[in-house]
């Protein structure tokens, strides 16, 4: 019995009604369909920076607000020689000192919410400081759940555990519970970003169809039986008349037209929208999430001076808490350099101050305590308090 193939369907849709390779409403449309969890979010992340500027901005200004720090050795001589490697290691080949590293290691954190990076080592001895591209690793998990290794594909294209782990840096900004991964910074921004990109093509597209004048000069002939035969060549002159008169020469020149001729803008009586409002709640959004103050932003938003004061005290705590999450990976850092180079490995990490004014705002707040302390003792001792 001779067993019949079902002939494979190979025909188009009924129902296509749209080219299916057709270009989207705006160049950023993958914002449009983002779906969290997918292997495609870091690219997301990466097209979310390119396509809200903002976004790019305030991620930039973090990575330079996290300032610079010391490490604290117990000898001097470990002191002197991890001083040096901090200030002179090789980063990726290209540049030099471990705040090169940091970084991209930061920026890296906060955009895709895990960072992984790499210590090489030259006869024994730590000299190199990488960071990896998260497309080429992948973080798996092991049997047990607290064990987490990094893994690279082979020449088989199998993932396989790198062989030397000891020397990965790695680190995950807000990990959900139970998942291997941290949580991006623009996590929840793709809706708000695909919104606020459709109001600003939008505006784009309107300012060139109404911003940019068009004319309409309409020509009506006269009853007359002999101009009604001439009708044609005479809206011909006409319209050659007024292309000479609107020529982008430079010049201004007059149009004069004989008979009923009337020209009107097309597009004068429609009115762009309003964007100033929905604009301005999309970035609130966005600077929200960033908990970047708007000033920093360049966005002149109305604040009292006070209230700037606010949102300073609000960063600085925000950086405090960035730099504990990257304590733990200098520490590994500065660890092994020491162990390899035979010195002890008790190092301690001192952050410097964020900015000269909270330096000020410290000193004014010490003399203060300072004079009041006085004052208490003058009264105490019962003599004059001025």
């Amino acid at each position: 019995m001779a067993i019949r193939k079902k002939k494979a369907d190979t025909a188009a849709p009924e129902t296509l009604a749209v080219p299916q390779t057709g270009a989207r409403s705006h160049p950023f449309y993958t914002l449009a369909s983002y779906t969290p969890g997918t292997p495609a979010e870091f690219a997301l992340y990466r097209s979310l920076r390119e396509a809200v500027p903002i976004i790019d901005a305030a991620i930039s200004k973090l990575v330079r607000l996290l300032g610079t720090f010391q490490v604290n050795c117990e000898t001097a001589s470990a002191q002197t020689a991890l001083a040096r490697f901090l200030e002179t290691v090789n980063v990726g080949g290209t540049r030099q000192g471990i705040q090169s590293f940091l970084s991209t290691f930061f920026e890296q954190l906060l955009t895709y919410g895990t960072a992984v990076g790499e210590m090489a080592l030259t006869n024994g001895a730590l000299t190199h400081l990488y960071n990896a591209d998260l497309s080429a690793v992948r973080l798996c998990a092991d049997e047990n759940p607290l064990d987490v290794s990094v893994c690279v594909w082979n020449e088989k294209g199998q993932l396989t555990p790198v062989p030397y782990p000891q020397l990965i840096l790695k680190s995950v900004h807000n990990p959900e519970p139970g998942r291997i991964y941290g949580t991006s910074l623009l996590r929840g921004l793709p809706f708000v970003s695909d919104v606020l990109l459709k109001i600003i093509n939008t505006i784009g597209l309107n300012w060139e169809r109404v911003g940019n004048v068009r004319f309409a000069v309409t020509y009506n002939p006269p009853n007359d039986i002999v101009d009604k035969a001439y009708t044609k060549e005479r809206a011909a002159v006409v319209a050659d008349a007024w292309r000479d008169a609107m020529s982008g020469s430079g010049a201004v020149k007059d149009f004069v037209a004989v008979g009923d001729v009337s020209i009107k803008a097309i597009g004068a009586d429609n009115q762009i929208l309003d964007s100033d409002v929905p604009v301005r709640q999309m970035l609130e959004q966005i600077v929200a999430k960033l908990g970047i103050p708007p000033f920093l932003l360049g966005l002149s938003w109305s604040s009292t001076e006070r209230m700037s004061t606010q949102q300073a005290d609000i960063l600085t705590s925000e950086i405090d808490f960035y730099r504990r999450e990257l304590n733990p990976v200098i520490h590994r850092i500065c660890e092994t350099f020491l162990r390899l180079a035979g010195y002890p490995t008790d190092v301690q990490i001192e952050w410097n101050d964020l900015t000269l004014q909270d330096i000020t705002e410290l000193s004014r707040s010490a003399y203060y305590d300072a004079q009041t302390k006085r004052i208490l003792n003058d009264i105490d001792k019962g003599g004059p308090t001025a």
